[in-house]
């Protein structure tokens, strides 16, 4: 009869009484608690509840960020704002015209949708359409005075070679839209800053009809983007660049505008980039945050909606800037 195999021998457990310890009095934390929020007293100020945000993470990051921008506007810096249409889809436009106005903003850029919503905005006083009800029958994006309206001041950006922003913002103030004071591209003509569109040919449906005019459409375009490449160039040391809610062609156009700058000399680097959106996507971290702040500067990523956001960031600027 075969004997029956050995029971193997296990090895003794750690001695976990040798182990090296320290005092917890001697290890540094990351977390301290005069960096807790604060309770807001009744009555409280708008001041009064920022300032007892807590100093940690994405509240810490909101705090920089808008130190960086009232840095910048005191300082004669630039502060760019990036933005994807979905920012004027959610009301918040008045802010953003109010920034151009008290010159917080010193230059916007969008993408084609941008100088849709922007003038049905400021023709009648609303915008969006239902696509997938629209989509059923082919009638997503036929507006006629969108299109018509639009690519006539495209088409005149291009013959006077002032691209689309501000040939879009010239248009809705010479007409006198009745909603023209929530226009962003108005708001940037009356203040004469930059107003510059970035356009993906046939992402906008403007595009679709027979008023567009191509030749004029990438003219325009490539005058923004070189107005836009001279904005980038002088945004370092201390400016400020906000990319609000464009996950792909804003990034992809900011980070040519920096290589731009920086062949020609400009010293592009030791400004704060920031980007806003409910997802962080992969371009705006690399194209807006990672690659441009390389060489120095700040990078910034605060994850939320707009509609909540930006009305927080607006006004801690705002008091920042009234009481010092």
């Amino acid at each position: 009869m075969p004997k029956a195999p050995k029971t193997p021998k296990r090895p003794a457990p750690l001695d976990l009484g040798q182990l090296t310890r320290y005092s917890l009095a001697d290890r540094r934390s990351k977390v301290a608690r005069d960096a807790f929020a604060k309770v807001l007293p009744a009555g409280g100020s708008f001041r009064s509840f920022f300032d007892r945000l807590p100093r940690l993470l994405a509240a810490d990051a909101l705090h920089h960020l808008v130190e960086a921008i009232v840095q910048a506007r005191r300082g004669n810096k630039p502060v760019l704002a990036l933005l994807g249409a979905h920012t004027l889809k959610v009301g918040l436009s008045p802010l953003l015209v109010d920034w151009i106005e008290q010159r917080v903003i010193t230059g916007v850029a969008m993408t084609g949708s941008g100088i849709i919503h922007d003038f049905e905005l400021a023709f009648q006083g609303k915008t969006s359409e239902e696509v997938a009800e629209a989509l059923a029958d082919g009638s997503f994006g036929m507006a006629r005075e969108t299109a018509d309206l639009l690519n006539e001041a495209i088409q005149a950006g291009a013959k006077e070679g002032i691209g689309i922003g501000a040939a879009v913002g010239r248009m809705i103030e010479k007409k006198k839209l009745r909603f023209r004071s929530l226009s962003v591209f108005a708001a940037a003509h009356r203040a004469g800053i930059p107003a510059t569109v970035h356009v993906a040919v046939g992402a906008d449906i403007i595009h679709q009809h027979a008023s567009a005019d191509g030749a004029a459409i990438g003219q325009a375009s490539l005058d923004d983007f070189h107005r836009f490449a001279r904005s980038v160039s002088e945004l370092g040391p201390g400016g400020v660049v906000l990319n609000i809610g464009s996950a792909v062609v804003l990034p992809e156009v900011f980070l040519k505008a920096v290589s731009i700058g920086r062949n020609l000399g400009h010293p592009v680097r030791g400004f704060t980039a920031a980007n806003l959106d409910m997802i962080q996507h992969y371009r705006p971290s690399q194209n807006i945050l990672k690659r441009p702040t390389a060489l120095g500067g700040r990078a910034l990523a605060i994850t939320g909606h707009h509609e909540i956001l930006v009305p927080l960031i607006h006004a801690a600027v705002a008091e920042r800037l009234r009481k010092g």
